[in-house]
């Protein structure tokens, strides 16, 4: 039986912190491409340095990229890996092993977030399953879904027992900030499918998130740390209400 070819494919821009690691954590794979979208630090020349073969192509949105990526690299199997995600030997094995015996064409990866140097277990933070594993040819991203993609496939899906690591935020401040860039996106997103927020949606809509993350998704168990994920989840829904209702008021 002839062994797939496995591309793990990492997304970048301005990613010189975490690339390096990131790499070094996926030599087992038979190619690593760093698809770049025009970093303006040294990502790509410490990618190459390292072996790995670099793409760029320009950043319209995360599903645009994901499928320009299909469409360049050739292996039979597409790993994606965000630069602050780690693979580990565990997990390299178990890939191994499933795209040579399982039928299945994508899987569902669980990922463990460290945010603010503390293991995330309730609040929806874990497992947190991402479908990154892709057999190239029955699988693409829907163009729609311009963050937090949704992966179309053309067949049967599995999932890996084996995580990755993902170092999500080392503070606050960066976990803010990465927020307030996704729910442009998000509100956008709402808008075209012709979401409109009611006076009381403002409200009601930051509590539901609250009480999801913090209590039906049991994010009390991370002490503080779940009180300020789900409070500041909750801050999120309020800004991203506040944008749509923004938005949607030009049109």
């Amino acid at each position: 039986m002839a062994i797939p070819t496995l591309s793990a494919v990492i997304l970048t821009r301005d990613e010189r912190r975490h690339i390096s690691e990131c790499i070094e954590t996926l030599r087992w794979a038979d190619e690593i491409v760093v698809f770049d979208s025009f970093s303006q630090d040294e990502t790509p020349a410490i990618a190459r340095s390292l072996g790995a073969r670099v793409l760029q192509h320009p950043f319209v949105h995360f599903a645009a990229q994901r499928n320009a990526a299909l469409e360049q690299v050739v292996a039979e199997w597409i790993f994606f890996v965000d630069a602050d995600e780690r693979s580990t030997p565990e997990q390299a094995a178990e890939v191994r092993r499933l795209i040579v015996e399982r039928p299945e064409v994508g899987w569902w990866v669980p990922r463990r977030n460290y945010i603010v140097g503390r293991w995330i277990r309730g609040g929806g933070w874990y497992p947190d399953p991402q479908l990154r594993l892709l057999r190239r040819g029955w699988a693409r991203y829907d163009p729609a879904r311009e963050v937090h993609e949704v992966v179309l496939l053309d067949g049967p899906a599995g999932t890996l027992q084996n995580p990755f690591i993902h170092y999500n935020y080392d503070t606050w401040s960066q976990f803010i900030a990465k927020q307030r860039r996704y729910l442009k996106l998000d509100a956008g997103m709402q808008v075209k499918a012709g979401v409109r927020p009611r006076p009381w949606t403002y409200l009601s809509m930051p509590w539901r998130e609250f009480w999801r993350r913090y209590v039906a998704l049991r994010g009390y168990q991370d002490g503080i740390h779940g009180v300020i994920l789900a409070a500041l989840m909750a801050y999120t829904v309020f800004l991203t209400t506040v944008e749509v209702g923004r938005l949607a008021g030009r049109r």
